[in-house]
Protein backbone atom coordinates (compact mmCIF):
# COMPACT_ATOMS: atom_id res chain seq x y z
CA UNK A 1 0.00 0.00 0.00
CA UNK A 2 3.06 2.50 0.76
CA UNK A 3 4.39 1.72 -2.45
CA UNK A 4 1.06 2.39 -4.20
CA UNK A 5 0.57 5.92 -2.43
CA UNK A 6 4.48 7.14 -4.08
CA UNK A 7 3.26 5.82 -7.23
CA UNK A 8 0.13 7.69 -6.80
CA UNK A 9 1.73 10.89 -5.23
CA UNK A 10 4.40 10.44 -8.43
CA UNK A 11 1.76 10.51 -10.79
CA UNK A 12 0.17 13.61 -9.09
CA UNK A 13 3.22 15.85 -8.78
CA UNK A 14 4.19 14.99 -12.32
CA UNK A 15 0.73 15.57 -14.23
CA UNK A 16 1.31 19.30 -15.34
CA UNK A 17 0.27 19.04 -18.86
CA UNK A 18 3.09 20.06 -21.62
CA UNK A 19 1.02 21.48 -24.45
CA UNK A 20 2.77 23.36 -26.14
CA UNK A 21 0.49 26.52 -27.49
CA UNK A 22 -1.30 26.22 -24.52
CA UNK A 23 1.83 25.90 -21.79
CA UNK A 24 1.57 29.57 -20.89
CA UNK A 25 -2.73 29.52 -20.04
CA UNK A 26 -1.81 26.88 -17.12
CA UNK A 27 -2.25 28.76 -13.57
CA UNK A 28 -0.15 27.95 -10.68
CA UNK A 29 -3.84 26.65 -8.99
CA UNK A 30 -3.69 23.64 -11.46
CA UNK A 31 -1.61 21.24 -8.64
CA UNK A 32 -3.21 23.12 -5.51
CA UNK A 33 -4.94 20.04 -4.82
CA UNK A 34 -2.16 17.26 -5.32
CA UNK A 35 -0.98 16.37 -1.97
CA UNK A 36 -4.86 16.36 -0.81
CA UNK A 37 -5.64 14.24 -3.87
CA UNK A 38 -2.69 11.87 -2.89
CA UNK A 39 -4.12 11.78 1.09
CA UNK A 40 -7.51 10.83 -0.35
CA UNK A 41 -6.81 8.33 -3.68
CA UNK A 42 -4.30 6.20 -0.74
CA UNK A 43 -8.08 5.81 1.08
CA UNK A 44 -9.45 4.75 -2.03
CA UNK A 45 -6.97 2.09 -3.47
CA UNK A 46 -6.49 0.61 -0.23
CA UNK A 47 -10.51 0.48 -0.13
CA UNK A 48 -10.68 -1.22 -4.06
CA UNK A 49 -7.66 -3.04 -4.03
CA UNK A 50 -4.45 -3.31 -5.53
CA UNK A 51 -4.98 -5.40 -8.38
CA UNK A 52 -6.53 -3.62 -11.45
CA UNK A 53 -8.79 -6.16 -13.22
CA UNK A 54 -8.33 -6.44 -17.43
CA UNK A 55 -10.71 -4.60 -19.40
CA UNK A 56 -12.64 -6.44 -21.88
CA UNK A 57 -13.67 -3.90 -23.79
CA UNK A 58 -10.99 -1.17 -25.12
CA UNK A 59 -12.03 1.66 -26.90
CA UNK A 60 -9.54 3.65 -29.22
CA UNK A 61 -9.19 6.26 -32.09
CA UNK A 62 -7.79 5.90 -35.50
CA UNK A 63 -8.17 9.11 -37.22
CA UNK A 64 -12.04 9.47 -37.34
CA UNK A 65 -12.85 6.40 -36.23
CA UNK A 66 -13.51 4.64 -32.63
CA UNK A 67 -12.35 1.17 -32.59
CA UNK A 68 -13.31 -1.36 -30.03
CA UNK A 69 -10.53 -4.39 -29.46
CA UNK A 70 -8.77 -2.73 -31.95
CA UNK A 71 -11.48 -3.07 -35.10
CA UNK A 72 -13.65 -0.27 -36.60
CA UNK A 73 -17.18 -0.32 -34.66
CA UNK A 74 -19.60 -1.44 -37.28
CA UNK A 75 -16.53 -3.04 -39.30
CA UNK A 76 -17.83 -2.31 -43.26
CA UNK A 77 -21.40 -1.47 -42.36
CA UNK A 78 -22.85 0.90 -45.10
CA UNK A 79 -26.44 2.48 -44.65
CA UNK A 80 -27.98 4.45 -47.69
CA UNK A 81 -24.93 4.50 -49.38
CA UNK A 82 -22.97 6.36 -46.24
CA UNK A 83 -20.03 4.14 -44.18
CA UNK A 84 -21.00 4.35 -40.53
CA UNK A 85 -17.79 2.58 -40.01
CA UNK A 86 -16.30 3.49 -36.93
CA UNK A 87 -19.34 5.61 -35.54
CA UNK A 88 -20.37 5.95 -31.57
CA UNK A 89 -23.65 5.88 -31.90
CA UNK A 90 -25.20 7.04 -28.29
CA UNK A 91 -28.20 8.57 -26.07
CA UNK A 92 -27.93 9.93 -23.09
CA UNK A 93 -28.42 7.80 -20.29
CA UNK A 94 -26.84 10.30 -17.32
CA UNK A 95 -29.76 9.27 -14.56
CA UNK A 96 -28.17 5.50 -14.28
CA UNK A 97 -26.83 6.66 -11.36
CA UNK A 98 -28.97 9.13 -9.84
CA UNK A 99 -29.91 10.41 -6.28
CA UNK A 100 -31.20 13.22 -4.51
CA UNK A 101 -29.25 13.77 -1.32
CA UNK A 102 -31.63 16.97 -0.63
CA UNK A 103 -34.97 15.78 1.36
CA UNK A 104 -36.74 18.90 0.85
CA UNK A 105 -36.95 17.31 -2.83
CA UNK A 106 -36.45 13.81 -2.80
CA UNK A 107 -40.12 12.62 -2.92
CA UNK A 108 -40.51 14.27 -6.33
CA UNK A 109 -38.79 11.10 -7.81
CA UNK A 110 -41.62 8.54 -6.28
CA UNK A 111 -42.52 5.42 -8.62
CA UNK A 112 -45.50 5.28 -10.22
CA UNK A 113 -46.48 2.23 -8.36
CA UNK A 114 -46.38 4.27 -5.33
CA UNK A 115 -42.70 2.98 -3.65
CA UNK A 116 -40.19 5.89 -2.65
CA UNK A 117 -37.27 6.52 -4.99
CA UNK A 118 -34.58 3.73 -4.56
CA UNK A 119 -30.89 4.58 -6.62
CA UNK A 120 -30.36 0.94 -6.30
CA UNK A 121 -33.50 -0.16 -8.12
CA UNK A 122 -33.22 2.78 -10.57
CA UNK A 123 -29.50 1.09 -11.20
CA UNK A 124 -31.15 -2.57 -11.58
CA UNK A 125 -33.60 -1.47 -13.79
CA UNK A 126 -30.86 0.40 -15.41
CA UNK A 127 -28.28 -2.39 -16.12
CA UNK A 128 -31.50 -4.86 -16.75
CA UNK A 129 -32.15 -2.87 -20.09
CA UNK A 130 -28.91 -2.44 -21.70
CA UNK A 131 -28.67 -5.50 -23.83
CA UNK A 132 -31.67 -4.63 -25.33
CA UNK A 133 -30.28 -1.46 -26.04
CA UNK A 134 -26.88 -3.03 -27.47
CA UNK A 135 -29.18 -5.29 -29.48
CA UNK A 136 -30.70 -2.28 -31.91
CA UNK A 137 -27.37 -1.10 -31.90
CA UNK A 138 -26.57 1.08 -29.39
CA UNK A 139 -22.83 0.90 -28.50
CA UNK A 140 -22.62 3.85 -26.23
CA UNK A 141 -24.03 5.97 -23.81
CA UNK A 142 -23.30 8.69 -21.73
CA UNK A 143 -23.23 8.64 -18.01
CA UNK A 144 -22.43 11.79 -15.44
CA UNK A 145 -21.30 11.94 -11.91
CA UNK A 146 -23.26 15.06 -11.37
CA UNK A 147 -26.00 13.82 -13.08
CA UNK A 148 -28.16 16.16 -15.50
CA UNK A 149 -31.74 17.72 -14.89
CA UNK A 150 -34.16 15.14 -13.76
CA UNK A 151 -37.01 17.52 -15.46
CA UNK A 152 -35.04 17.73 -18.82
CA UNK A 153 -34.45 21.36 -18.75
CA UNK A 154 -34.71 23.57 -15.27
CA UNK A 155 -34.11 27.02 -14.23
CA UNK A 156 -33.44 25.83 -11.01
CA UNK A 157 -31.98 22.77 -9.51
CA UNK A 158 -32.55 22.46 -5.62
CA UNK A 159 -31.60 18.79 -6.40
CA UNK A 160 -28.13 17.34 -4.79
CA UNK A 161 -27.51 14.90 -7.51
CA UNK A 162 -23.28 14.55 -6.97
CA UNK A 163 -20.94 11.92 -6.93
CA UNK A 164 -18.63 14.41 -5.93
CA UNK A 165 -18.28 15.90 -2.24
CA UNK A 166 -17.10 19.60 -1.67
CA UNK A 167 -14.28 18.81 -0.82
CA UNK A 168 -13.63 16.86 -4.53
CA UNK A 169 -13.67 13.48 -2.78
CA UNK A 170 -15.87 10.99 -4.28
CA UNK A 171 -18.97 9.62 -2.45
CA UNK A 172 -18.53 5.51 -2.47
CA UNK A 173 -21.98 5.09 -3.15
CA UNK A 174 -22.22 6.56 -6.56
CA UNK A 175 -18.87 5.21 -7.24
CA UNK A 176 -20.31 1.74 -6.50
CA UNK A 177 -23.59 1.77 -8.62
CA UNK A 178 -21.77 3.80 -11.65
CA UNK A 179 -19.05 0.64 -11.14
CA UNK A 180 -22.05 -1.63 -12.08
CA UNK A 181 -23.00 0.00 -14.76
CA UNK A 182 -19.31 0.31 -16.09
CA UNK A 183 -18.75 -3.57 -15.38
CA UNK A 184 -21.99 -4.56 -17.41
CA UNK A 185 -21.21 -2.30 -20.66
CA UNK A 186 -17.40 -3.69 -19.98
CA UNK A 187 -19.01 -7.06 -20.17
CA UNK A 188 -21.25 -6.41 -23.49
CA UNK A 189 -19.04 -4.08 -25.52
CA UNK A 190 -20.28 -0.89 -25.05
CA UNK A 191 -18.34 2.27 -24.51
CA UNK A 192 -19.33 4.87 -21.41
CA UNK A 193 -18.97 8.56 -22.32
CA UNK A 194 -18.57 9.62 -18.41
CA UNK A 195 -19.08 13.50 -17.88
CA UNK A 196 -17.59 14.46 -14.32
CA UNK A 197 -19.41 17.93 -13.95
CA UNK A 198 -22.71 19.56 -14.53
CA UNK A 199 -24.23 23.29 -14.42
CA UNK A 200 -26.09 23.43 -11.47
CA UNK A 201 -24.48 20.71 -9.30
CA UNK A 202 -21.08 22.35 -10.08
CA UNK A 203 -21.65 25.13 -6.86
CA UNK A 204 -21.73 22.10 -4.52
CA UNK A 205 -17.54 22.04 -5.18
CA UNK A 206 -16.13 24.33 -2.48
CA UNK A 207 -13.22 25.77 -5.05
CA UNK A 208 -10.72 25.18 -7.65
CA UNK A 209 -8.55 22.84 -5.77
CA UNK A 210 -11.38 20.91 -4.93
CA UNK A 211 -12.44 20.68 -8.53
CA UNK A 212 -8.41 19.91 -9.64
CA UNK A 213 -9.22 16.92 -7.15
CA UNK A 214 -12.50 15.53 -8.03
CA UNK A 215 -10.95 15.22 -12.30
CA UNK A 216 -7.94 13.24 -10.11
CA UNK A 217 -9.92 11.20 -8.37
CA UNK A 218 -12.25 10.49 -11.37
CA UNK A 219 -9.27 9.55 -13.08
CA UNK A 220 -7.24 7.20 -10.91
CA UNK A 221 -10.71 5.66 -9.70
CA UNK A 222 -10.98 4.18 -13.43
CA UNK A 223 -7.54 3.30 -13.41
CA UNK A 224 -7.23 1.62 -10.24
CA UNK A 225 -10.67 -0.28 -12.05
CA UNK A 226 -9.11 -1.11 -15.13
CA UNK A 227 -11.22 0.44 -17.27
CA UNK A 228 -10.63 1.43 -20.82
CA UNK A 229 -14.23 1.55 -22.68
CA UNK A 230 -14.55 5.16 -20.91
CA UNK A 231 -14.44 8.07 -22.49
CA UNK A 232 -14.22 11.36 -20.12
CA UNK A 233 -16.27 14.26 -20.77
CA UNK A 234 -15.13 16.75 -18.23
CA UNK A 235 -18.22 18.72 -17.92
CA UNK A 236 -21.50 18.74 -19.71
CA UNK A 237 -21.88 21.81 -21.92
CA UNK A 238 -18.61 23.83 -21.00
CA UNK A 239 -20.06 27.10 -21.86
CA UNK A 240 -23.20 27.00 -19.80
CA UNK A 241 -23.80 28.26 -16.43
CA UNK A 242 -20.80 26.75 -14.39
CA UNK A 243 -19.34 28.93 -11.44
CA UNK A 244 -16.23 28.21 -11.17
CA UNK A 245 -13.49 29.52 -14.02
CA UNK A 246 -11.71 26.09 -14.85
CA UNK A 247 -14.78 24.94 -16.03
CA UNK A 248 -15.96 27.16 -18.35
CA UNK A 249 -14.65 27.63 -21.80
CA UNK A 250 -11.76 29.66 -21.56
CA UNK A 251 -9.81 27.32 -19.67
CA UNK A 252 -11.49 23.83 -19.25
CA UNK A 253 -8.53 23.03 -21.68
CA UNK A 254 -6.40 23.00 -18.67
CA UNK A 255 -8.42 19.99 -17.04
CA UNK A 256 -8.37 17.65 -20.65
CA UNK A 257 -4.81 18.52 -20.43
CA UNK A 258 -4.22 17.20 -17.08
CA UNK A 259 -6.52 13.69 -17.69
CA UNK A 260 -4.28 13.49 -20.97
CA UNK A 261 -1.07 13.76 -19.08
CA UNK A 262 -2.22 11.44 -16.76
CA UNK A 263 -1.70 7.54 -17.67
CA UNK A 264 -2.44 3.95 -15.56
CA UNK A 265 0.36 2.28 -13.92
CA UNK A 266 0.25 -0.10 -17.25
CA UNK A 267 0.91 2.91 -19.18
CA UNK A 268 -2.42 3.63 -21.40
CA UNK A 269 -4.58 6.97 -20.80
CA UNK A 270 -8.13 7.27 -20.76
CA UNK A 271 -9.26 9.67 -23.62
CA UNK A 272 -10.95 13.07 -22.79
CA UNK A 273 -12.87 16.38 -24.49
CA UNK A 274 -15.72 18.38 -23.55
CA UNK A 275 -19.10 19.28 -24.53
CA UNK A 276 -20.82 22.57 -25.27
CA UNK A 277 -24.13 24.00 -25.41
CA UNK A 278 -26.87 23.21 -28.51
CA UNK A 279 -25.49 24.76 -31.64
CA UNK A 280 -22.25 25.85 -30.28
CA UNK A 281 -19.17 25.06 -32.59
CA UNK A 282 -16.08 24.38 -29.85
CA UNK A 283 -12.96 26.77 -28.94
CA UNK A 284 -9.68 26.31 -30.35
CA UNK A 285 -8.11 25.71 -26.96
CA UNK A 286 -10.58 22.77 -26.70
CA UNK A 287 -10.21 21.08 -29.60
CA UNK A 288 -6.20 21.75 -29.85
CA UNK A 289 -6.39 19.54 -26.66
CA UNK A 290 -8.85 17.06 -26.83
CA UNK A 291 -8.72 13.26 -28.19
CA UNK A 292 -12.62 13.82 -30.00
CA UNK A 293 -14.88 16.67 -30.30
CA UNK A 294 -18.44 16.54 -28.55
CA UNK A 295 -21.38 19.02 -30.07
CA UNK A 296 -24.68 19.41 -29.56
CA UNK A 297 -27.98 19.40 -31.69
CA UNK A 298 -30.44 20.84 -28.88
CA UNK A 299 -32.23 24.26 -29.93
CA UNK A 300 -31.13 22.91 -33.54
CA UNK A 301 -34.67 22.79 -35.55
CA UNK A 302 -33.24 22.20 -39.06
CA UNK A 303 -30.72 19.37 -40.03
CA UNK A 304 -28.88 21.42 -42.40
CA UNK A 305 -27.76 23.41 -39.29
CA UNK A 306 -26.00 19.85 -38.02
CA UNK A 307 -23.99 19.19 -40.94
CA UNK A 308 -22.81 22.63 -41.43
CA UNK A 309 -21.61 22.55 -37.62
CA UNK A 310 -19.88 19.43 -38.96
CA UNK A 311 -18.31 20.93 -41.87
CA UNK A 312 -17.44 24.26 -39.23
CA UNK A 313 -15.88 21.94 -36.58
CA UNK A 314 -13.43 20.51 -39.32
CA UNK A 315 -12.90 24.23 -40.92
CA UNK A 316 -10.95 24.88 -37.34
CA UNK A 317 -6.95 25.23 -37.74
CA UNK A 318 -6.67 22.88 -34.78
CA UNK A 319 -8.81 20.00 -35.87
CA UNK A 320 -6.47 16.97 -36.05
CA UNK A 321 -9.20 14.63 -37.79
CA UNK A 322 -10.66 13.68 -34.13
CA UNK A 323 -13.85 11.97 -34.44
CA UNK A 324 -17.07 14.89 -33.88
CA UNK A 325 -19.85 13.37 -31.74
CA UNK A 326 -23.02 14.45 -30.79
CA UNK A 327 -23.63 13.07 -27.43
CA UNK A 328 -26.84 15.05 -26.45
CA UNK A 329 -29.75 16.19 -29.56
CA UNK A 330 -33.61 16.32 -28.47
CA UNK A 331 -34.92 16.36 -31.80
CA UNK A 332 -36.44 13.94 -32.90
CA UNK A 333 -38.64 13.17 -36.44
CA UNK A 334 -37.27 9.49 -37.03
CA UNK A 335 -40.15 8.70 -39.63
CA UNK A 336 -39.16 11.59 -41.73
CA UNK A 337 -36.60 10.90 -44.54
CA UNK A 338 -34.28 14.16 -43.19
CA UNK A 339 -33.81 14.79 -39.27
CA UNK A 340 -30.70 15.77 -36.98
CA UNK A 341 -29.93 12.08 -36.60
CA UNK A 342 -29.61 10.95 -40.30
CA UNK A 343 -27.78 15.03 -41.25
CA UNK A 344 -25.16 13.92 -38.39
CA UNK A 345 -24.58 10.25 -40.10
CA UNK A 346 -24.45 11.44 -43.78
CA UNK A 347 -22.08 14.37 -42.50
CA UNK A 348 -19.41 11.67 -41.02
CA UNK A 349 -20.18 12.08 -37.22
CA UNK A 350 -21.62 10.38 -34.65
CA UNK A 351 -25.35 10.75 -33.17
CA UNK A 352 -26.35 10.92 -29.69
CA UNK A 353 -30.27 10.86 -28.50
CA UNK A 354 -31.64 13.37 -25.53
CA UNK A 355 -34.75 12.00 -24.32
CA UNK A 356 -36.52 13.60 -21.38
CA UNK A 357 -40.03 13.87 -20.21
CA UNK A 358 -41.61 16.58 -21.95
CA UNK A 359 -45.38 18.79 -20.49
CA UNK A 360 -48.40 15.85 -20.23
CA UNK A 361 -46.44 12.93 -20.88
CA UNK A 362 -46.02 10.21 -18.38
CA UNK A 363 -43.83 7.76 -17.13
CA UNK A 364 -42.90 5.70 -19.93
CA UNK A 365 -41.19 8.90 -21.67
CA UNK A 366 -38.16 9.94 -21.33
CA UNK A 367 -34.38 8.60 -20.24
CA UNK A 368 -33.51 11.79 -18.29
CA UNK A 369 -36.76 12.67 -16.12
CA UNK A 370 -36.81 10.73 -12.85
CA UNK A 371 -37.96 8.12 -12.05
CA UNK A 372 -36.80 6.39 -15.40
CA UNK A 373 -38.42 3.40 -17.35
CA UNK A 374 -35.02 2.39 -18.96
CA UNK A 375 -36.83 -0.02 -21.71
CA UNK A 376 -38.05 0.93 -24.73
CA UNK A 377 -41.50 1.64 -24.06
CA UNK A 378 -42.69 5.04 -25.23
CA UNK A 379 -43.14 5.60 -29.03
CA UNK A 380 -40.56 8.55 -29.24
CA UNK A 381 -38.32 6.10 -27.62
CA UNK A 382 -39.05 3.14 -29.71
CA UNK A 383 -38.63 5.15 -32.79
CA UNK A 384 -35.19 6.34 -32.17
CA UNK A 385 -34.52 2.05 -31.86
CA UNK A 386 -36.03 1.70 -34.66
CA UNK A 387 -33.87 3.72 -36.44
CA UNK A 388 -30.77 3.02 -35.06
CA UNK A 389 -31.55 -0.67 -35.56
CA UNK A 390 -32.45 0.44 -39.24
CA UNK A 391 -28.92 2.38 -39.78
CA UNK A 392 -26.40 -0.21 -37.70
CA UNK A 393 -28.12 -3.20 -38.87
CA UNK A 394 -27.77 -3.90 -34.63
CA UNK A 395 -25.52 -5.93 -32.73
CA UNK A 396 -24.97 -9.63 -32.03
Amino acid sequence: MTTRFFQVREMLTQARPQTPRFANFLPTTFLAATLSAATFLTATFSAAGANAPVSRTQVSIAGEKFLINGQPTFAGRTWAGVSIEGRLMNSRMVQGNFDDLNPATRTRWTYPDGMPWDPERNTREFIAAMPEWRRHGLNAFTLNLQGGSPEGYSAKQPWHNSAIQGDGSLRPDYLARTGRILDRANELGMVVVLGIFYFGQDERIHDEAAVIRAVDATVDWLYQRGDQHVLIEINNETNVKYDHPILQPERVHELIARVRARRAPAGHRLLVGTSYGGGKIPGENVVTVSDFILIHGNGVKDPARITEMVAQTRALPSWRQQPIVFNEDDHFDFDKPINNFVAAIRAGASWGFFDFRMKGERFPDGYQSVPVDWGIHSPRKRAFFTKLQEITGGLK
